[in-house]
């Protein structure tokens, strides 16, 4: 597979006032993290809310500017390019939010809002964008005499397949979506991880596809990437890692993923011990060790590379086997 986007060490930091005594901290929300997908693959990001995979998303389509590291797409590093570098650029990503209430405009019209992404563009006349729109909704699952109504007409499902339409607009050939289903109905979800999965088969579509939903993870990705406290600690198959996850977070994570089974038995799930470390003052060593079952001496001091292990998978732990 011909390698789509290429992300290398990237970091980033955030300076927030330290309180009533004055001073700033540095949030240190993503650290080091190296990834990639091909054309027509889906990586599946999961973590814990606020381990950095949605400031991950955001930086890969330069909402937000990595303090460290390299952005590259189809080879060419997009990292700090220019507002008018990045604009041929962005008709090749596109992002599909968490919340379809706050990323539509609730003044446009849904035709408005699908369209307006080929106009910035310039992409044809007047007639043949409003035939493309109209195309559009059809594809999500939209009526062409809805393209009137303004977002408040629409149900939450509705409004998700809109901003999915928008992020078709400009056939891009990546789009990073940022838990894109954790706002719908159970119900509605499986539709709109279905539909995005029959996009990407007809468009030829390559997804980053951020999510805390495991179970969502395992359905749509070719491989996924766990992610804790700003860096990645285990990325592989979809299969290597789901079948035998070899970082004891990852484990955690998997043993709480509930099974409709209720004539199975299941152990009681291995809850890692005390809380999340702050982003403020992140441990040394490890980031996993003040909660980890396994941690040794060698875990506090000394950074776990990512490393091939025995599922085929890379994990970052000193005692992975």
């Amino acid at each position: 597979m011909t390698l789509l986007l290429d992300v290398r060490n990237i970091s980033k930091r955030f300076i927030v006032p330290r309180g009533m005594g004055g001073g700033s901290a540095a949030v240190h929300a993503v650290d080091g993290v190296s990834l990639s997908i091909a054309h027509g693959e889906t990586l599946g990001l999961v973590g814990e809310s606020g381990c950095g995979k949605s400031t991950v998303g955001k930086m890969i389509v330069r909402l937000l500017e990595p303090d460290d590291g390299e952005v590259l797409l189809e080879g060419e590093d997009i990292t700090h390019a220019s507002h008018g570098a990045m604009r041929p650029m962005r008709r090749k990503v596109q992002m599909i939010f968490q919340d379809p209430n706050g990323s539509l405009d609730p003044r446009q019209r849904a035709g408005d809002i699908v369209e307006e992404p080929l106009i910035v563009h310039g992409v044809g006349n007047k007639t043949e964008r409003k035939a493309r729109v109209a195309q559009l909704f059809k594809r999500v699952g939209l009526r062409p005499d809805q393209m009137t109504n303004v977002p408040s007409k629409f149900s939450g499902g509705q409004r998700q397949r809109l901003a999915i339409a928008r992020a078709l607009a400009l056939n891009p050939s990546l789009i990073v979506a940022d838990e894109p289903v954790s706002a719908l109905d159970v119900s509605i979800q499986a539709q709109v991880v279905n539909l995005m999965a029959d996009i990407q088969k007809e468009f030829g579509l390559a997804y980053l596809f951020v999510a805390h939903d495991l179970g969502v993870v395992q359905h749509i990705s070719d491989r996924v990437a766990v992610m804790y406290l700003g860096g990645i600690v285990e990325i592989g198959d979809t299969t290597a890692v789901y079948r035998q996850p070899s970082h004891p977070y990852t484990r955690t994570l998997m043993e709480a993923v509930p099974r409709p089974d209720p004539a199975r038995r299941h152990a009681r799930v291995r809850v890692p011990r005390g809380e999340v470390p702050s982003p403020l003052n992140p441990p040394t060593g490890c980031a996993f060790h003040p909660r980890c079952p396994i941690a040794t001496n060698v875990c506090s001091v000394e950074r776990p590379l990512l490393r091939r292990v025995a599922s085929g998978a890379e994990a970052a732990c000193h005692h992975a086997e």
